[in-house]
């Protein structure tokens, strides 16, 4: 069983930045690759980033990308979603994601572990 425990949410205005972690325990880091997604309120969830087990690959929703960056500690078992120029629509309770192997997914229900979510808030 993976866990992962999100942290670094919190209120900026716009044009700001924040940056998530994802702490990942229960199963070797290496070999889980990474996904966030986001949820506005009545809004679907839907995938922001994700990257892969190995590091060397990721993808980027078209609303983010640009401004978004995705990145993982081996060291530190954790993952990193750095947002930047942040905007008033990128409010939601942000998700950490987790599957097995090395494929890149943007696809919510490719993913088998997920943390319990952080909220962000970009005042305008």
């Amino acid at each position: 069983q993976v866990q992962l425990v999100e942290s670094g949410g919190g209120l900026v205005q716009a044009g700001g930045s924040l940056r998530l972690s994802c702490a990942v325990s229960g199963r070797t880091f290496s070999s889980v690759t990474i996904g966030w997604f986001r949820q506005a309120p009545g809004k679907e969830r839907e995938f922001v980033a994700a990257i892969s087990s190995s590091g060397g690959s990721a993808d980027f929703a078209a609303s983010v990308k640009g401004r978004f960056t995705i990145s993982r500690d081996y060291a530190k078992n954790t993952g990193y979603l750095q947002m930047n120029s942040l905007k008033p629509e990128d409010t939601a309770v942000y998700y950490c994601a987790g599957r097995s192997g090395v494929v890149v997914t943007t696809t919510r229900d490719t993913y088998n572990y997920w943390g319990q979510g952080t909220q962000v808030t970009v005042s305008s």
